[in-house]
C-alpha cells in the first residue's frame, strides 16, 4: 500500500455494538474499534451498545445516517447466522451504495486466520446517503482484522492509490 501526499483528515465515527450480552464493562470489540480510531486520529462521535432488535437498530442507524456530524458508522456484532443476528437486515434497507468488496476482502483475509469458518460471517459495508457504514462480526479478533487491514487504511486520506476519505466530497455531491 502506497502513501499519498494528501493530508490526514479526521472523521467523526459512530461505533455501535449489537449484542444481547455485552455491557460497557465487557465490550472488548467496541473498545478495540474506539481505541483504533482514536489512535489513528479520528473522533469517536458516538458510542452505543444495543440489543439485537431489528426496528430499534434500524432507527438508530437511520438517526446516525441523518446526522451531519457523523461521517462513518462502524458496528460490531449481529453479522452471524443465528436468529438473533439481524444487523445486516436492519441496515441493508438504508444502504444506497453497497461496497461488496469489503465483505469479500474481509472473508479472504479472515480465511487466512480461521479457515472455512469465515463463511459464517456476513460482514459488509456500504454508503447510506452520505455516511460510510461498516458491519463487522462481534469477535475482537474479527474487529482487529477489519480495522487494521481494511477500514483504517480506507479512512486514511493518505492511502494510495485511492481511499474512501477522498471520495466523501463526491459522495456528498460537494
Amino acid at each position: 500500500m502506497k502513501k499519498s501526499t494528501h493530508p490526514f483528515t479526521p472523521l467523526n465515527v459512530a461505533v455501535i455494538t449489537v449484542s444481547d450480552t455485552r455491557t460497557a464493562e465487557n465490550d472488548t470489540s467496541g473498545d478495540l474499534i474506539a481505541e483504533r480510531l482514536k489512535t489513528a486520529g479520528h473522533n469517536v462521535a458516538k458510542r452505543l451498545i444495543m440489543k439485537d432488535d431489528l426496528n430499534s437498530l434500524r432507527a438508530k442507524f437511520q438517526e446516525w445516517v441523518e446526522d451531519p456530524k457523523v461521517d462513518a458508522i462502524i458496528s460490531t456484532g449481529g453479522t452471524g447466522l443465528t436468529r438473533r443476528d439481524i444487523t445486516p437486515e436492519a441496515i441493508e434497507p438504508l444502504i444506497t451504495k453497497p461496497i461488496p468488496g469489503f465483505g469479500e476482502l474481509f472473508r479472504m483475509l479472515s480465511y487466512e486466520e480461521i479457515g472455512t469458518s469465515t463463511i459464517e460471517s456476513r460482514a459488509l459495508a456500504g454508503v447510506a446517503n452520505d455516511t460510510l457504514v461498516f458491519m463487522l462480526p462481534g469477535s475482537t479478533g474479527a474487529c482487529r482484522l477489519g480495522m487494521d487491514k481494511i477500514i483504517l487504511p480506507q479512512i486514511n486520506a493518505g492511502t494510495s492509490p485511492c481511499n474512501l476519505v477522498a471520495l466523501l466530497p463526491r459522495i456528498r455531491h460537494e
